[in-house]
């Protein structure tokens, strides 16, 4: 009896000890928060960052434009959710020290590549790149928990699907069809053949297109996949099969190649036009465009005769849209292919009806 009454007291007394250490460790843990926590709850509770601990042991590295940042600066900034995908999160950041908004990539860290050793070189290249019509990465950071941001430039006019589905007069207007056309090539031209070795962008679509100023278009998200593991990259490529982006001959993102991005950038010719991947489908590329009656009425019905819209110059476009989405690769013209004839159809002379 007497033991029992002892084994009770040891009992009695572990559990108020141990009920003393978890109170005494709150309050340390509430102590150390920081005053400002409340700027976290705009973020997802997997970017829930420790701020203290990655500060000490987490690595930042800076590109052109980037030079002034810091890991404060980083993950201090109040966040606000923009987009969301499989593999990540997207924050509109606002830098506090520097009083500049910024565009944070947070990116699971069960969806990128083993280790961050093995993702460095890729990271290194994408962020060497430059050009007026890719959007560049200013910065990288990882965390001791493979925690992975890429920070951008933040653009205010939003993205170019956003500015189709919106559908104001701007959209229509001949001159920034044709300027988004353009630069969007001028870019791809840019990953394709202006470095040492190809860079495929592997998603290229509407929503990865960002404006700025006079809607000037800038490629985002290029190279991305290269960062991502591959049941990543597979859900990847069954997102942009639901967004019409999907060419026929790509089953996994291993399939991609030059000749799938010149498809999609077919994809958003059509959708800057107006027109659907099924109407262009019934209409036959080797027409010319004077007899290509169904594309012809299409463009009547969305440009009236009263706006100051080429006909000739749209038909042109739209048969240029249609080859890049041929069914076959080898049919698909190259980019500098496409950047020539973009170049011929902006220097036609209109005929304003």
């Amino acid at each position: 009896m007497e033991g029992t009454h002892k084994l009770m007291l040891i009992l009695a007394l572990s559990s108020s000890f141990a009920l003393f250490i978890t109170i005494t460790l709150a309050l340390i843990s509430c102590i150390c928060r920081r005053k400002g926590s409340s700027k976290d709850e705009s973020w997802d509770k997997e970017a829930n960052f420790q701020v203290e601990e990655m500060e000490m042991k987490g690595e930042l590295i800076k590109f052109e434009g980037g030079e002034d940042l810091t890991c404060f600066d980083i993950l201090d900034a109040p966040g606000e959710v923009i987009g969301k995908s499989s593999y990540g999160t997207l924050y509109r950041a606002n830098l506090v020290t520097s009083d500049s908004v910024v565009v944070l990539r947070f990116l699971r860290p069960a969806c990128t590549t083993g280790k961050v050793q093995d993702m460095m070189h890729v990271v290194q290249l994408i962020g060497s790149i430059r050009h007026p019509n890719l959007v560049p990465l200013c910065g990288f950071y990882v965390g001791p928990r493979g925690e992975k941001l890429l920070v951008h430039p933040f653009y205010r006019r939003g993205n170019l699907a956003q500015f189709i589905r919106d559908g104001n007069g701007e959209s229509q207007k001949w001159s920034v069809i044709y300027r988004i056309s353009i630069g969007i090539a001028r870019g791809l031209d840019h990953l394709h053949t202006g470095l040492q070795k190809p860079i495929i962008h592997g998603n290229l679509k509407s929503k990865n297109i960002l404006l700025g100023r006079n809607q000037q278009p800038y490629v985002s998200d290029f190279g991305l996949h290269l960062l991502l593991n591959p049941s990543a990259t597979q859900e990847m490529v069954e997102d942009a099969a639901v967004e019409g982006y999907k060419p026929p001959e790509m089953a996994t993102m291993n399939d991609i190649s030059v000749e799938t991005d010149i498809f999609n950038f077919g994809v958003i010719l059509l959708e800057l036009l107006q027109l659907t991947r099924k109407e262009a489908e019934k209409a036959d590329p080797d027409q010319d465009f004077h007899s290509n009656a169904i594309l012809d009425h299409r463009i009547t019905d969305i440009y009236p005769p009263d706006s100051p819209v080429d006909e000739e110059q749209i038909l042109k476009l739209s048969q240029l849209a249609m080859v890049c989405c041929s069914p076959s690769p080898s049919l698909r013209p190259s980019i500098k292919h496409i950047c020539k004839k973009l170049q011929e159809i902006g220097s036609y002379e209109p005929n304003y009806r």
